[in-house]
């Protein structure tokens, strides 16, 4: 055995260095045939033109808009789904934040809404929640943004209810049996790989634009987490707990309510926590199509560059996302806080609570017969005074630091983007496809490689290929920078217990926040250009890569670590020889999350100057006559990402191996 392990470890050592060899050397011959073909047959499309899809895709909107009241498949089937996800949504609107008729405000003002929120907050999880809920949405009506902020919490909480109906039992299904959960997965995968801009297009072609286009594609996104969590708590109970539940002669309904549901409900909650920052994340991003609340409002001054608006409708995204987050968190912990308590405290807090619902129901009560207790009190001027100071500091940063700024912007642009991009939109567009489809086929195998080569041609086929091109320079650029953070970051949290303390909650809350609040501080920073973008996208991907990171170097073995110090190496020697290969898998990993979540948010930068096919879907939903063009931008980014997640996975699971 020992003699095996001694011939594969050079062998090991061999396929690694041929692989890397390989890799260099498509580089090189690309660079080489770059020089003597650039400019030639690279699919330039100008932004104001189409392609024969472009225009069919057009054509097929147009006929679905005349057919739409007379269709059978309309009228009897997108039709009543949109007008029962409307009147879902315009239910809880009217019960918290629009009007209904024949009132001048909604069933429950605001006094109410905060009342239950405190009162919820209590009830699942404890009091220190309850004072944040109570203080974060008591904030958001001082902010000047009630009504927005209930609108957006009204059509998250409309699409958490649908998406948890269907994702619960799916969980369940997948976690009882594995040919489900085979099946599954590969959709889970493909939506979660999908950006969240891509949700968009295609509902508005079936259900219009507005608020039930907006909640079917956050149900659509929300799904996947609960989902894909809840079948794993079911899986994660000891299977001699359910072996000793049939064997008192419980079924398998029984065995399912009794004693699985019960035993995965932290978890289970753990998957709803994770729906809701997911749907929140989404509603923002929908304002898009005309969906009501606070992403509608960052939208619109993000397009008039009004930077002090959209920080502070950014800053009612981040409280009401803490908010969420922080009561479902507490919900999933309350359980088992309840079962080290003593009985005579149980029963102390059911009377409170019962005290509590009481109040509660005054504050409802006022809040409905009382216009003082509806609308809520003064004009916002703390959201005001945000605001002025946000363009102040702008303002500021512009005059003082834009020296710094600049020289770091074009630094990366030129240093880098510039010269990516360039090789990747002035290479015919053959040569590249070539290269990809190689670099896939090295890296993750002859699978990897088909799917490249499927996507590439596909890539093509959209028309958008130089667009596409310029997405992926961006996405590429920013997935290194992720990356060397992440490394750094992510080595040290892995060696130091307390910098993992200190840094960890700041990652978990970056997480929480939707991708719109990331654009606005470096839009003030560096102005609307696609750096801003990419800036935005490192932010944003670098918490997943840095927890990957982390928690891999800090799996190495301490024997493995004990041995390499009594050899003598120091700590760079420690890291580099022994941690981070030994960290491979999670290295790739943290390559693989990275690169979808840079992909999902260079395209949101499209708002703000990043151009490419982010430009493209957001034009296509202002201009009729692009919508077409949009559309296909869609299909471009989702190829990217089913491109870059099976080629990153793929050499996840070799380096694993």
């Amino acid at each position: 055995m020992a003699v095996a392990l001694e011939k594969s470890a050079p062998l090991a050592g061999v396929r690694r260095v041929g692989r890397r060899t390989v890799v260099a050397a498509i580089l090189a011959a690309w660079l080489l045939l770059f020089v003597v073909l650039r400019g030639k047959q690279t699919l330039t499309l100008a932004a104001a033109d189409l392609t024969d899809l472009h225009r069919w895709f057009n054509d097929v909107n147009d006929s679905i808009g005349a057919d739409r009241n007379s269709n059978p498949l309309f009228l009897y089937f997108f039709n009543e789904i949109r007008l029962v996800v409307d009147n879902l949504v315009t239910f809880v609107q009217h019960l918290i934040s629009q009007p209904p008729a024949g009132r001048p405000v909604p069933q429950i003002g605001w006094l109410g809404v905060v009342g239950i929120a405190g009162y919820v907050s209590w009830a699942v999880g404890n009091w220190r929640v309850a004072l944040l809920a109570v203080a974060g949405f008591t904030f958001l009506g001082l902010q000047g943004l009630w009504q927005e902020s209930m609108d957006t919490l009204s059509l998250t909480l409309s699409a958490v209810l649908v998406a948890l109906l269907f994702a619960i039992p799916l969980g369940v299904g997948a976690g009882l049996s594995d040919r489900f959960n085979r099946i599954v997965t590969p959709f889970l995968d493909f939506m979660q790989t999908m950006p969240t801009f891509v949700y968009l297009a295609p509902l508005t072609l079936f259900f219009l634009i507005g608020g039930a286009s907006a909640t079917i594609a956050t149900v659509i996104y929300a799904a996947p987490p609960a989902i894909r969590i809840t079948a794993h708590a079911i899986r994660s109970v000891p299977g001699t707990t359910v072996e000793a539940a049939e064997s008192l002669g419980a079924t398998r309904r029984q065995a399912l309510l009794k004693v699985l549901l019960p035993m995965s409900k932290r978890t289970v909650v753990m998957g709803v926590n994770q729906s809701i920052m997911a749907a929140l994340a989404m509603v923002t991003i929908a304002a898009l199509i005309d969906a009501p609340g606070l992403g509608k409002t960052v939208i619109q001054a993000l397009q008039s560059l009004d930077v002090g608006t959209a920080f502070n409708a950014g800053l009612a995204i981040v409280v009401m996302a803490i908010v969420l987050d922080r009561v479902t968190t507490a919900a999933g912990a309350r359980e088992e806080t309840a079962r080290r308590s003593k009985n005579r405290l149980l029963r102390w807090r059911r009377l409170l609570l019962g005290a509590g619902a009481a109040a509660t129901a005054v504050l409802v009560h006022l809040s409905h017969t009382y216009v003082w207790a509806a609308e809520f009190p003064g004009d916002g001027g703390i959201g005001g005074s945000i605001a002025r100071a946000a363009d102040t500091t702008t303002a500021w940063v512009q005059d003082n630091l834009s020296g710094l700024t600049n020289a770091f912007r074009d630094g990366i642009t030129n240093g880098l983007l510039n010269p990516l991009q360039t090789l990747l939109t002035d290479s015919p567009w053959w040569l590249v496809g070539a290269v990809l489809i190689a670099l896939g086929a090295v890296l993750g195998g002859w699978r990897a490689g088909v799917t490249t080569a499927v996507c590439v041609g596909l890539l093509v086929g959209t028309g958008l290929w130089s667009d596409a091109m310029t997405t992926l320079a961006s996405t590429l650029v920013a997935t290194v920078l992720v990356m060397l953070l992440g490394v750094v970051l992510g080595v040290w949290m892995g060696r130091s217990t307390l910098v993992d303390r200190l840094l960890r909650p700041s990652l978990d809350a970056a997480q929480v926040m939707p991708p719109f609040v990331y654009l606005v501080p470096f839009l003030a920073l560096f102005g609307a250009t696609r750096f801003t973008a990419i800036v935005a996208a490192v932010v944003y991907a670098v918490p997943v890569a840095i927890k990957i990171i982390a928690d891999g170097v800090r799996a190495v073995p301490g024997t493995t670590v004990e041995a390499a110090v009594s050899a003598g190496c120091n700590t760079w020697q420690i890291i580099t020889k022994v941690q981070l290969p030994m960290s491979r898998g999670a290295l790739t990993l943290a390559t693989n999350q990275g690169l979808i979540y840079v992909l999902s948010m260079v395209v949101v930068g499209g708002l703000v100057g990043a151009g490419a096919l982010g430009y493209d879907v957001v034009a296509g939903f202002s201009q009729g006559q692009l919508y077409g063009k949009g559309l296909a931008a869609g299909l471009a980014i989702v190829l990217l990402g089913v491109m870059f997640d099976r080629i990153t996975q793929a050499a996840a699971r070799r380096a694993s191996a």
